[in-house]
């Protein structure tokens, strides 16, 4: 369970330093409008992604 949850984390890193390598201009603005986003906003998006990545994890994990 800790090695999967540690590759995940992993993971996940390498694919953010991945984007950040090939588009840094488009990461640069990604940025700047999370920056000049209202928090309720970012807060909203964040829960909303978190769900349906659970979901579609349960759903791959299961078949």
């Amino acid at each position: 369970m800790l090695l999967d949850l540690a590759s995940a984390v992993l993971l996940a890193i390498i694919l953010e330093g991945l984007l950040y390598a090939a588009f840094p201009v488009a990461m640069k603005r990604a940025i700047e409008l999370v920056l000049k986003s209202p928090t309720g906003q970012i807060r909203v998006i964040g829960l909303v992604t978190a769900a349906v990545a659970l979901i579609v994890l349960f759903w791959v994990r299961s078949g």
